[in-house]
């Protein structure tokens, strides 16, 4: 049975993938709740991406994947953004993956997987994302180094997604209408849906796509390629 770190796996993408995941795979979750975690392959370890070191004697010695789940949206224009705003979104986002993927790369087994998360504004100029697009563009930017650095012992990918129907984009779909306007926006009519996500995720961990490394995968519904207006 595989072994996979998954920081942040109780809520939206996270909590889909840890449930995709579970049946097959010893999951090993640090998050600051355990509430929703209840499976006998899931352990969990009390980590906040905020603030802790993460404590690596609760895992195995050996992990065949990682997942960094946390991450922001905070939409603002530019002039209302204040430095802290940055700070905290590059700390979660950013520095607090550096800290975690430190801690356990000495664990990674040989042929493992490791998948960030970035955004679909960080390679299509978006207004108003100035804050998060910066310190994903940190996150793309380390992925494709740290790709080159650990293959072929490890595989990095990061997914880019668009908004997804999770409790993080909750006050930009808390009504039908907006659900309906921010789905109109794509080529396929539609917002995402967690599970949209975890798919990918969890082909990225297992060995279908054991010739894939170092890439920037957009599940976006088609808004980052096609202009259909």
């Amino acid at each position: 049975m595989k072994h996979i770190l998954i920081i942040g796996g109780t809520r939206g993408i996270g909590a889909s993938i840890v449930s995709k995941l579970q049946e097959d795979h010893k999951l090993f979750i640090a998050s600051r709740t355990n509430d929703s975690l209840s499976h006998p392959n899931v352990v969990h370890v009390p980590f906040d991406a905020t603030k802790d070191d993460l404590n690596t004697s609760n895992l195995p010695e050996s992990l065949n994947g990682f997942i960094y789940c946390p991450g922001s949206i905070n939409l603002k224009p530019f002039k209302m953004m204040d430095l802290d705003t940055f700070e905290s979104d590059m700390q979660v986002n950013f520095f607090s993956l550096v800290k975690v993927v430190k801690a356990i790369i000495p664990r990674m087994s040989d042929s493992s997987s490791m998948v960030f998360f970035s955004t679909i504004a960080v390679g299509t100029g978006m207004p108003f994302h100035t804050s998060v697009a910066a310190a994903k563009g940190a996150v793309e930017g380390f992925a494709k180094s740290m790709a080159a650095e650990y293959a072929p012992k490890i595989r990095i990918n990061v997914i880019a997604p668009s908004l997804v129907n999770t409790p993080l984009a909750g006050r930009l779909l808390n009504n039908d209408k907006k659900k309906e306007a921010m789905g109109d926006r794509h080529p396929l009519k539609r917002v995402g849906e967690a599970h949209d996500i975890a798919h990918i995720a969890t082909f990225l961990l297992s060995e279908q796509s054991s010739w894939i490394t170092g890439q920037i995968i957009g599940v976006d519904g088609g808004l980052s390629t096609l202009n259909i207006n």
